[in-house]
Protein backbone atom coordinates (compact mmCIF):
# COMPACT_ATOMS: atom_id res chain seq x y z
CA UNK A 1 0.00 0.00 0.00
CA UNK A 2 1.31 3.45 -0.96
CA UNK A 3 1.50 6.07 1.77
CA UNK A 4 -1.28 8.62 1.45
CA UNK A 5 -0.17 12.17 0.58
CA UNK A 6 -1.01 15.23 2.65
CA UNK A 7 -4.68 16.14 2.35
CA UNK A 8 -4.32 19.53 0.64
CA UNK A 9 -7.78 20.84 1.50
CA UNK A 10 -7.61 19.91 5.17
CA UNK A 11 -4.05 21.24 5.48
CA UNK A 12 -5.24 24.52 4.01
CA UNK A 13 -8.24 24.62 6.30
CA UNK A 14 -6.07 23.85 9.33
CA UNK A 15 -4.29 27.12 8.62
CA UNK A 16 -7.22 29.33 7.65
CA UNK A 17 -10.69 27.91 8.34
CA UNK A 18 -11.05 29.29 11.85
CA UNK A 19 -8.76 32.30 11.54
CA UNK A 20 -9.92 33.96 8.31
CA UNK A 21 -12.54 36.64 8.99
CA UNK A 22 -14.75 35.61 6.08
CA UNK A 23 -15.12 31.92 5.23
CA UNK A 24 -16.44 32.19 1.66
CA UNK A 25 -15.52 28.68 0.57
CA UNK A 26 -17.55 26.55 2.97
CA UNK A 27 -18.76 23.28 1.49
CA UNK A 28 -21.64 22.74 3.90
CA UNK A 29 -25.04 24.36 4.19
CA UNK A 30 -25.82 26.62 7.13
CA UNK A 31 -25.87 24.66 10.39
CA UNK A 32 -28.18 24.97 13.37
CA UNK A 33 -27.83 24.91 17.13
CA UNK A 34 -28.51 21.95 19.34
CA UNK A 35 -31.64 23.68 20.63
CA UNK A 36 -32.91 24.23 17.08
CA UNK A 37 -32.36 20.60 16.17
CA UNK A 38 -33.96 19.26 19.34
CA UNK A 39 -36.97 21.46 18.67
CA UNK A 40 -37.58 19.29 15.59
CA UNK A 41 -37.62 16.07 17.61
CA UNK A 42 -40.74 14.08 18.31
CA UNK A 43 -41.47 13.01 21.89
CA UNK A 44 -39.87 9.58 21.54
CA UNK A 45 -36.62 10.91 20.10
CA UNK A 46 -36.38 13.72 22.65
CA UNK A 47 -36.84 11.18 25.45
CA UNK A 48 -34.27 8.91 23.81
CA UNK A 49 -31.75 11.73 23.73
CA UNK A 50 -32.36 12.94 27.27
CA UNK A 51 -32.22 9.43 28.74
CA UNK A 52 -29.48 8.08 26.52
CA UNK A 53 -27.08 5.52 27.95
CA UNK A 54 -23.54 6.45 26.95
CA UNK A 55 -22.31 2.96 26.28
CA UNK A 56 -21.06 1.34 23.10
CA UNK A 57 -23.40 1.26 20.12
CA UNK A 58 -23.84 -1.25 17.30
CA UNK A 59 -21.12 -1.28 14.64
CA UNK A 60 -23.69 -1.14 11.83
CA UNK A 61 -25.30 1.88 13.51
CA UNK A 62 -28.34 2.50 15.67
CA UNK A 63 -31.17 0.31 14.28
CA UNK A 64 -33.70 3.16 14.49
CA UNK A 65 -31.32 5.48 12.62
CA UNK A 66 -30.79 2.88 9.92
CA UNK A 67 -34.55 2.54 9.53
CA UNK A 68 -34.91 6.28 8.98
CA UNK A 69 -32.03 6.33 6.50
CA UNK A 70 -33.51 3.40 4.57
CA UNK A 71 -36.83 5.23 4.30
CA UNK A 72 -35.14 7.84 2.08
CA UNK A 73 -34.46 5.15 -0.58
CA UNK A 74 -36.95 3.36 -2.82
CA UNK A 75 -35.42 -0.11 -2.78
CA UNK A 76 -33.39 -0.36 0.42
CA UNK A 77 -34.19 -1.41 3.95
CA UNK A 78 -32.35 -0.98 7.23
CA UNK A 79 -30.24 -4.10 6.63
CA UNK A 80 -28.72 -2.40 3.58
CA UNK A 81 -27.37 0.55 5.61
CA UNK A 82 -24.14 0.84 7.59
CA UNK A 83 -23.22 4.02 9.44
CA UNK A 84 -19.78 5.60 9.82
CA UNK A 85 -18.05 8.50 11.54
CA UNK A 86 -18.66 10.89 8.66
CA UNK A 87 -18.33 10.36 4.93
CA UNK A 88 -14.53 10.25 4.98
CA UNK A 89 -14.38 7.06 7.04
CA UNK A 90 -17.01 5.51 4.80
CA UNK A 91 -15.09 6.37 1.62
CA UNK A 92 -11.77 5.21 3.05
CA UNK A 93 -13.07 1.85 4.24
CA UNK A 94 -15.16 1.21 1.13
CA UNK A 95 -12.15 1.66 -1.14
CA UNK A 96 -10.04 -0.61 1.08
CA UNK A 97 -12.74 -3.28 0.97
CA UNK A 98 -13.38 -3.02 -2.76
CA UNK A 99 -9.84 -2.56 -4.10
CA UNK A 100 -6.47 -4.21 -3.79
CA UNK A 101 -3.27 -4.93 -5.72
CA UNK A 102 -4.06 -6.04 -9.24
CA UNK A 103 -7.36 -4.17 -9.33
CA UNK A 104 -8.26 -1.02 -11.24
CA UNK A 105 -10.61 1.89 -10.54
CA UNK A 106 -12.07 4.76 -12.57
CA UNK A 107 -12.49 8.10 -10.79
CA UNK A 108 -14.10 11.29 -12.05
CA UNK A 109 -12.18 14.57 -11.78
CA UNK A 110 -12.16 17.19 -10.35
CA UNK A 111 -13.06 15.69 -7.02
CA UNK A 112 -12.74 15.60 -3.27
CA UNK A 113 -9.10 14.55 -2.92
CA UNK A 114 -9.71 11.32 -1.00
CA UNK A 115 -11.86 10.01 -3.85
CA UNK A 116 -8.65 9.87 -5.89
CA UNK A 117 -5.80 9.39 -3.44
CA UNK A 118 -7.29 6.52 -1.45
CA UNK A 119 -7.80 4.31 -4.54
CA UNK A 120 -4.36 5.35 -5.84
CA UNK A 121 -2.82 4.03 -2.64
CA UNK A 122 -4.41 0.64 -3.33
CA UNK A 123 -4.32 -0.02 -7.08
CA UNK A 124 -4.10 1.49 -10.55
CA UNK A 125 -6.57 4.30 -11.23
CA UNK A 126 -7.72 6.02 -14.42
CA UNK A 127 -9.27 9.46 -14.32
CA UNK A 128 -12.17 10.68 -16.44
CA UNK A 129 -12.46 14.47 -16.44
CA UNK A 130 -15.65 16.48 -16.47
CA UNK A 131 -15.31 18.94 -19.36
CA UNK A 132 -15.19 22.59 -18.20
CA UNK A 133 -15.71 23.80 -21.77
CA UNK A 134 -19.03 21.94 -21.98
CA UNK A 135 -20.49 22.94 -18.63
CA UNK A 136 -18.59 20.15 -16.86
CA UNK A 137 -20.26 17.49 -19.01
CA UNK A 138 -19.52 13.81 -18.43
CA UNK A 139 -18.68 11.76 -21.53
CA UNK A 140 -19.86 8.21 -20.91
CA UNK A 141 -17.79 7.03 -23.86
CA UNK A 142 -14.69 8.14 -21.94
CA UNK A 143 -15.83 6.08 -18.96
CA UNK A 144 -16.26 3.05 -21.22
CA UNK A 145 -12.81 3.62 -22.72
CA UNK A 146 -11.26 3.82 -19.25
CA UNK A 147 -12.70 0.49 -18.07
CA UNK A 148 -10.38 -2.52 -18.05
CA UNK A 149 -11.05 -6.22 -17.44
CA UNK A 150 -9.84 -5.75 -13.83
CA UNK A 151 -11.87 -2.60 -13.11
CA UNK A 152 -13.69 -3.05 -9.82
CA UNK A 153 -14.97 0.47 -9.04
CA UNK A 154 -16.24 3.53 -10.89
CA UNK A 155 -16.36 6.47 -8.47
CA UNK A 156 -18.53 9.54 -9.12
CA UNK A 157 -19.86 12.55 -7.20
CA UNK A 158 -23.05 14.45 -8.13
CA UNK A 159 -23.87 17.19 -7.29
CA UNK A 160 -20.16 17.56 -7.79
CA UNK A 161 -17.63 19.10 -5.43
CA UNK A 162 -16.16 21.54 -6.43
CA UNK A 163 -18.12 22.33 -9.63
CA UNK A 164 -21.75 21.99 -8.51
CA UNK A 165 -22.49 19.95 -11.65
CA UNK A 166 -25.49 17.60 -11.86
CA UNK A 167 -25.65 15.34 -14.90
CA UNK A 168 -28.91 14.10 -16.40
CA UNK A 169 -30.86 11.27 -14.79
CA UNK A 170 -30.75 9.27 -18.03
CA UNK A 171 -26.94 9.52 -18.11
CA UNK A 172 -26.68 8.49 -14.48
CA UNK A 173 -28.98 5.55 -14.99
CA UNK A 174 -26.99 4.45 -18.04
CA UNK A 175 -23.79 4.71 -15.98
CA UNK A 176 -25.28 2.38 -13.35
CA UNK A 177 -26.37 -0.09 -16.06
CA UNK A 178 -22.94 0.08 -17.68
CA UNK A 179 -21.30 -0.81 -14.36
CA UNK A 180 -23.75 -3.67 -13.82
CA UNK A 181 -23.05 -5.11 -17.26
CA UNK A 182 -19.32 -5.12 -16.49
CA UNK A 183 -19.64 -6.44 -12.92
CA UNK A 184 -18.33 -3.15 -11.50
CA UNK A 185 -19.35 -1.44 -8.28
CA UNK A 186 -20.60 2.10 -8.86
CA UNK A 187 -19.50 4.20 -5.87
CA UNK A 188 -21.72 7.27 -5.80
CA UNK A 189 -20.90 10.18 -3.48
CA UNK A 190 -24.33 11.74 -2.92
CA UNK A 191 -23.55 14.06 0.00
CA UNK A 192 -25.10 17.11 -1.73
CA UNK A 193 -28.24 15.35 -2.87
CA UNK A 194 -31.35 17.37 -2.01
CA UNK A 195 -29.83 20.78 -2.71
CA UNK A 196 -30.51 20.86 -6.44
CA UNK A 197 -31.68 24.30 -7.64
CA UNK A 198 -34.30 22.50 -9.72
CA UNK A 199 -35.67 19.58 -7.65
CA UNK A 200 -36.66 17.86 -10.91
CA UNK A 201 -32.94 17.35 -11.56
CA UNK A 202 -32.40 15.30 -8.40
CA UNK A 203 -30.70 12.07 -9.45
CA UNK A 204 -31.90 8.68 -8.26
CA UNK A 205 -29.82 7.04 -5.56
CA UNK A 206 -27.26 4.72 -7.12
CA UNK A 207 -28.24 2.09 -4.55
CA UNK A 208 -31.79 2.20 -5.91
CA UNK A 209 -30.56 1.64 -9.46
CA UNK A 210 -28.28 -1.31 -8.77
CA UNK A 211 -27.79 -3.98 -6.11
CA UNK A 212 -24.01 -3.63 -6.61
CA UNK A 213 -23.89 0.15 -6.26
CA UNK A 214 -22.88 2.00 -3.10
CA UNK A 215 -24.55 5.30 -2.19
CA UNK A 216 -22.54 7.49 0.18
CA UNK A 217 -24.27 10.17 2.24
CA UNK A 218 -23.70 12.17 5.42
CA UNK A 219 -25.38 14.68 7.72
CA UNK A 220 -22.62 17.23 7.04
CA UNK A 221 -23.39 18.81 3.67
CA UNK A 222 -27.02 19.06 2.55
CA UNK A 223 -28.33 18.97 6.12
CA UNK A 224 -25.60 21.32 7.39
CA UNK A 225 -24.76 19.23 10.47
CA UNK A 226 -21.06 18.31 10.16
CA UNK A 227 -20.61 18.38 13.93
CA UNK A 228 -22.62 15.18 14.24
CA UNK A 229 -19.98 13.20 12.28
CA UNK A 230 -22.52 10.68 10.98
CA UNK A 231 -22.25 9.26 7.48
CA UNK A 232 -23.52 6.07 5.88
CA UNK A 233 -23.29 3.76 2.91
CA UNK A 234 -26.38 2.12 1.49
CA UNK A 235 -25.77 -1.01 -0.59
CA UNK A 236 -28.07 -3.94 -1.28
CA UNK A 237 -25.13 -6.37 -1.58
CA UNK A 238 -25.34 -7.87 1.92
CA UNK A 239 -22.02 -9.71 1.67
CA UNK A 240 -20.27 -6.45 0.82
CA UNK A 241 -22.06 -4.69 3.64
CA UNK A 242 -20.72 -7.35 6.04
CA UNK A 243 -17.19 -6.74 4.77
CA UNK A 244 -17.65 -3.04 5.45
CA UNK A 245 -18.65 -3.81 9.02
CA UNK A 246 -15.56 -5.95 9.57
CA UNK A 247 -13.38 -3.16 8.19
CA UNK A 248 -14.98 -0.68 10.57
CA UNK A 249 -13.83 -2.86 13.48
CA UNK A 250 -10.34 -1.50 12.77
CA UNK A 251 -11.32 2.18 12.83
CA UNK A 252 -14.11 3.67 14.92
CA UNK A 253 -15.79 0.33 15.87
CA UNK A 254 -19.05 2.20 16.51
CA UNK A 255 -20.44 5.72 16.32
CA UNK A 256 -21.13 8.19 19.11
CA UNK A 257 -24.53 7.40 20.62
CA UNK A 258 -25.63 11.06 21.02
CA UNK A 259 -24.76 11.78 17.40
CA UNK A 260 -26.80 8.83 16.17
CA UNK A 261 -29.92 10.01 18.01
CA UNK A 262 -29.42 13.57 16.77
CA UNK A 263 -28.91 12.30 13.23
CA UNK A 264 -32.17 10.37 13.55
CA UNK A 265 -33.96 13.57 14.53
CA UNK A 266 -32.40 15.44 11.60
CA UNK A 267 -33.31 12.79 9.06
CA UNK A 268 -36.90 12.63 10.25
CA UNK A 269 -37.02 16.40 9.72
CA UNK A 270 -35.05 16.11 6.47
CA UNK A 271 -37.75 17.67 4.30
CA UNK A 272 -37.96 20.82 6.40
CA UNK A 273 -34.19 21.17 6.78
CA UNK A 274 -33.54 20.72 3.06
CA UNK A 275 -36.30 23.19 2.19
CA UNK A 276 -34.72 25.74 4.53
CA UNK A 277 -31.28 25.20 3.01
CA UNK A 278 -32.52 25.36 -0.59
CA UNK A 279 -34.32 28.62 0.24
CA UNK A 280 -31.14 30.02 1.77
CA UNK A 281 -29.11 29.16 -1.34
CA UNK A 282 -31.82 30.64 -3.58
CA UNK A 283 -31.71 33.87 -1.57
CA UNK A 284 -27.91 33.95 -1.62
CA UNK A 285 -27.38 33.37 -5.34
CA UNK A 286 -28.59 36.85 -6.44
CA UNK A 287 -25.97 38.33 -4.08
CA UNK A 288 -23.27 36.31 -5.78
CA UNK A 289 -24.69 37.16 -9.21
CA UNK A 290 -24.44 40.88 -8.44
CA UNK A 291 -20.91 40.52 -7.11
CA UNK A 292 -19.67 38.69 -10.17
CA UNK A 293 -21.57 41.03 -12.50
CA UNK A 294 -19.63 43.97 -11.06
CA UNK A 295 -16.34 42.19 -11.65
CA UNK A 296 -17.17 40.48 -14.93
CA UNK A 297 -13.76 41.50 -16.28
CA UNK A 298 -12.11 39.38 -13.58
CA UNK A 299 -14.35 36.34 -13.25
CA UNK A 300 -16.41 33.89 -15.27
CA UNK A 301 -19.28 32.87 -12.99
CA UNK A 302 -21.90 30.18 -13.19
CA UNK A 303 -24.23 29.19 -10.34
CA UNK A 304 -24.12 25.52 -9.35
CA UNK A 305 -26.75 23.04 -10.54
CA UNK A 306 -26.85 21.61 -7.06
CA UNK A 307 -25.05 21.58 -3.75
CA UNK A 308 -23.65 24.68 -2.11
CA UNK A 309 -20.31 25.21 -3.87
CA UNK A 310 -19.41 26.73 -7.23
CA UNK A 311 -16.17 26.85 -9.21
CA UNK A 312 -15.73 30.21 -11.00
CA UNK A 313 -12.85 31.02 -13.34
CA UNK A 314 -10.40 33.80 -12.50
CA UNK A 315 -9.43 35.96 -15.49
CA UNK A 316 -6.96 38.30 -13.79
CA UNK A 317 -3.27 38.74 -14.54
CA UNK A 318 -1.71 36.77 -11.68
CA UNK A 319 -2.33 33.09 -11.05
CA UNK A 320 -5.22 31.95 -8.89
CA UNK A 321 -2.89 30.62 -6.19
CA UNK A 322 -1.28 34.04 -5.66
CA UNK A 323 -4.68 35.72 -5.92
CA UNK A 324 -6.22 33.59 -3.16
CA UNK A 325 -3.14 33.87 -0.96
CA UNK A 326 -3.20 37.67 -1.12
CA UNK A 327 -6.97 37.81 -0.66
CA UNK A 328 -6.98 35.92 2.62
CA UNK A 329 -3.86 37.65 3.93
CA UNK A 330 -4.96 41.19 3.07
CA UNK A 331 -8.77 41.04 3.24
CA UNK A 332 -9.39 38.01 5.43
CA UNK A 333 -11.52 36.34 2.74
CA UNK A 334 -10.95 32.61 2.37
CA UNK A 335 -11.37 30.87 -1.00
CA UNK A 336 -9.95 27.56 -2.23
CA UNK A 337 -7.70 27.88 -5.30
CA UNK A 338 -7.59 25.30 -8.09
CA UNK A 339 -4.38 23.75 -6.76
CA UNK A 340 -6.37 22.23 -3.93
CA UNK A 341 -8.35 20.27 -6.53
CA UNK A 342 -5.52 19.34 -8.89
CA UNK A 343 -5.43 15.73 -10.00
CA UNK A 344 -2.68 13.24 -10.70
CA UNK A 345 -5.08 11.44 -13.05
CA UNK A 346 -6.16 14.10 -15.55
CA UNK A 347 -5.45 17.72 -16.39
CA UNK A 348 -7.65 20.04 -14.32
CA UNK A 349 -8.23 23.78 -14.78
CA UNK A 350 -5.60 25.88 -13.02
CA UNK A 351 -7.60 29.14 -13.07
CA UNK A 352 -10.59 28.24 -10.88
CA UNK A 353 -11.51 28.65 -7.23
CA UNK A 354 -14.20 27.19 -5.01
CA UNK A 355 -16.71 29.51 -3.39
CA UNK A 356 -19.52 28.50 -1.04
CA UNK A 357 -23.10 29.72 -1.42
CA UNK A 358 -24.85 27.82 1.37
CA UNK A 359 -24.03 29.80 4.49
CA UNK A 360 -26.23 32.51 6.00
CA UNK A 361 -25.34 36.19 5.61
CA UNK A 362 -22.55 36.08 3.01
CA UNK A 363 -22.82 39.85 2.50
CA UNK A 364 -19.96 40.75 4.86
CA UNK A 365 -17.56 38.43 3.06
CA UNK A 366 -18.66 39.58 -0.38
CA UNK A 367 -18.35 43.23 0.69
CA UNK A 368 -14.83 42.67 1.98
CA UNK A 369 -13.96 40.84 -1.23
CA UNK A 370 -15.41 43.66 -3.36
CA UNK A 371 -13.66 46.40 -1.37
CA UNK A 372 -10.33 44.63 -1.82
CA UNK A 373 -10.87 44.27 -5.57
CA UNK A 374 -11.91 47.94 -5.96
CA UNK A 375 -8.80 49.07 -4.10
CA UNK A 376 -6.64 47.12 -6.57
CA UNK A 377 -8.10 48.85 -9.62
Amino acid sequence: MTRLPDFRLETHFSRWEFTARHHLTASDAQTMTMAELLALADTDDRDAFENLSLGYTETFGDPALREVIASTYEHADAEDVICFAGAEEALYLAMNVLLGPGDHAVVLTPNYQAAETVPLALCEVTGVALDPERDWALDLDEVVAAIRPNTRVVSVNFPNNPTGKVIGAAEFTELARLCDRRGIHLFSDEVYRGLERDPARTLPHAADLSERALSLDVTSKSLGLPGLRIGWITCRDRELRSRLERAKHYTTICNAAPSEVLARIALKARGAILARNRALIAANLPLFDRFFDEFADLFEWRAPDGGCVAYPRYLGPEGIEEFCTRLVAEAGVLLLPAGIFRSDLTPTPADRFRIGVGRADPEAGLDAFADWLRARR
